[in-house]
This record gives structure tokens, sequence and C-alpha cells, in this order.
């Protein structure tokens, strides 16, 4: 195996069942892939009360800046049904130009083809004239608490520092060179608790059903909309999740309701500004008495979930014109810039440095038969290798 051939990569990768938490041997094959190409090497272990502990991998090349960084995972998601598989997952079986296996689209298909593209530059050129890393995590499709954020920092107190980052998610929605990700949504999550008093179904007026007041409170959090847009973003909007009141019985009215949600959000709010609006919209409704005539206000209270992610917007005139110059010359397409879509590694990822995200075409991630197309490793990895030239020569402007 040579590192310049992304389908060989690819296999030996995919070949690993890193499923969550599990390493499964995918950095220790990425690791041989790397230190060859005289990349500097350590695996990090990260660790936290209540999680797995997480194995990671951070690898440089060179000494001086400008220094790009690659970003991404080798953990998969559960193969699900593996009998429903046409190919076994972990095999990595090349059936009419398509390579099957869980992890190929996402996102070991792009660490594959960016391994490629850094020999290939390194085989023409030389070592860059500046540096290149890989940060890899082990926990982007689990909690993402041992992972990216651990090893971001683990790096940075080391004194790592970094001028442009590239995650190689899987952004094209139908073909190679559709879509670049340029900033992200944010996301927050939120349970609320009704209470009511229980009772007998026949006799309503000795009870409080607080199923009642749980439709007034949902209403009020999806209706009306949050926000019209942004220039660089679509609306925010808000789901509720799940509604659940644990009551096996239908003759009994429940002591309590609970609904969970969850709102992506555009960058005309803040995490702060978007709790406050969203307890404003949940006190009025709990006013409101147009299901629950004559009793009190509803009773209710909120648990927000830890971790919220925050919205960003990258703006960085030499990342994203090398990398959409790169796309458009080898694809023949001029990508979208894009902010859809859920989150990522990229969120951690911007409080260090500019980030961008482009990767292979995601229709079948985290399916059965996840696939990519032979033909869209090699055309990815052109794609990276133009990048990498083309970023270097314009880093310093």
């Amino acid at each position: 195996m040579t590192a310049t051939d992304p389908v060989a990569n690819l296999q030996t990768l995919i070949r690993c069942p890193s499923v969550t938490p599990a390493e499964g041997g995918a950095l220790s094959a990425l690791e041989a892939m790397l230190a060859p190409l005289g990349f500097s090497v350590d695996r990090v272990k990260a660790s936290e009360a209540g999680t797995p502990d997480i194995e990671n991998l951070y690898a440089r090349l060179g000494k001086d800046g400008p220094h790009l960084m690659f970003a991404g995972h080798t953990d998969v998601v559960p193969v699900g049904d593996e009998a429903a598989w046409t190919h076994p997952p972990f095999e990595a079986q090349i059936s009419k130009g398509e390579l099957f296996g869980r992890g190929a689209v996402d996102m070991k298909g792009g660490i594959a083809c960016f391994v490629a593209a850094v020999a290939r530059h390194i085989e023409k050129n030389g070592p860059p004239a500046g540096s290149i890393s890989f940060l890899i995590t082990g926990d982007e499709e689990g909690p993402a608490i041992n992972g990216t954020i651990k090893l971001l920092q683990w790096a940075a107190e080391r004194g790592e520092r970094w001028d442009a980052c590239l995650v190689g998610e899987p952004t094209n929605p139908d073909r190679l060179g559709d879509m670049i990700k340029i900033g992200r949504r944010g996301s927050l999550s939120g349970k609320i608790t009704v209470h009511g008093v229980q009772g007998h179904a026949a006799y309503p007026h000795l009870a409080d059903n607080p199923v009642r007041g749980m439709l007034q409170l949902t209403q009020a959090l999806m209706d009306p909309p949050f926000d019209g847009g942004t220039d660089d973003f679509q609306p925010s909007n808000l789901e509720v999740t799940t509604v659940d009141v644990g009551n096996p019985a239908t003759n009994v009215i429940p002591a309590k309701a609970s609904a969970s949600f969850n709102i992506r959000f555009n960058d005309s709010w803040t995490v702060e500004k978007l709790r406050a609006e969203i307890l404003r919209r949940l006190d009025a409704a709990a006013r409101d008495g147009a299901l629950r005539p004559g009793r009190q206000p509803v009773a209710y209270d909120i648990v927000w979930a830890d971790r919220p992610s925050h919205v960003f917007l990258t703006r960085n005139n030499a990342l994203i014109a090398s990398l959409s110059s790169a796309v458009e010359s080898i694809s023949g397409q001029s990508p979208r810039l894009s902010t859809t879509g859920g989150t990522s590694d990229a969120r951690f990822i911007k409080d260090y440095c500019p980030v961008v995200e482009f990767g292979l075409v995601g229709q079948t991630m985290h399916m059965v038969d996840e696939r990519v197309a032979v033909a869209d490793l090699e055309t990815l990895t052109a794609i990276y290798e133009t990048f990498i030239a083309r970023w270097i020569a314009n880093a310093g402007l």
C-alpha cells in the first residue's frame, strides 16, 4: 500500500471496526500512513467521569507557518442490521465502481483522500512550505466530550497554533463540488415538565390535566416563527422531539407531562437571548387559559441541556477562495457556500482558527450499505491536493 492511493487508504481504515467509542485499529492504521511521510504523531487519550475513555490522534509535519489543520474522525456509527448489507460493513469491498463500508462517507473517506493528497504533494514538491497537521478524534459520533474539544486543548497547551482548518465531513448533497460549509447554525435543547393533579378521567374537576398545559406551551414554542432567516442563514427552527406522560391507563389523568425540544438557530440569536425568548413564550402561554378555563397558570419547569452549540460564520478569504477555486478547477462546479445542516466538530475548532468543511457526497452516511463512488475518491484527492498548494500560496495575503 502507498499513501498516495485514496482507495487503498480507505479500505484499510474501513477494515478497522471503530464503532464509537472503540478505536478499532483505525488510529493505528492512520499513524502507519502518516509516519513514513515525516509526520510526528501523538496518540492522546482523554477521560471524563461518566463517559467512555477516547483515544485521539494529533500529527504534524513541519515546524513553521503557515499552519493548515485537517480535522476529522475515525469513529463510526453502528452498522444496524448487518444482514441487510449487500456487502459486509467492515470488508471494504468494491462493486460496480462503489466502495462499500461503514465510514466510507462519514468520514473515513475524507481522511483517506487528505492523506493521499498530502502524500502526492510531498512526492511532487517535497515537504510543504509551512506545516500541515491532522487532528483526528474517536468521539465525533458519540458524546463529543473526550474528542476534538479536549484534543484542541491538549495541542494548544503545547504551543500549537493554526492559521486555518479544513474539516473533511461529507458536505455535498448530490454531486462532489456542490457545497462548502462556511458556518453552522447553533443548537439548543431543553426539557419542559408540566405539573398537574392526578385524578379520574370521569371527574376532571377534581384533577388538573398537565397535557392541556403542555399543549399550550409547545404551541407557543413553535408558533410564531423565531425569525425569517438572515443573509447567511436559513430561519431558526424549533422542533418538539418527544412528548411523554408515562401513563398506561386510559381512565387516569396523569400527574405530569414532559416534552423535549431542540432549536437550530441563526446569527439573529445568542444562546442567552434565545433562552430568554423561550422563557418569555412559555410564561405567556402558561398564563393563557384557552385550554384550561378558570385554572391557575400552568405550573412548569425547564431543564436546559448541557453544552449548547453556538452559531458561527467563517469569513476568511484565503481559506474560502483557495478551497472554492480548487473545487471548481477539478470538479468543474462552482460550490455553494452554505451554513445548512446539523452541527459538527467545526463548532469547537472555530474558537482556535478559521474553519470550513468540504468532503464527499453524504447521501448514504449512517445508512445500511454506506458507500462511495471510487471515482469520487480520486476527484476529492485532486481537490485536496490543489487546495493545499493554493492555500499555502495564499495564506500570507
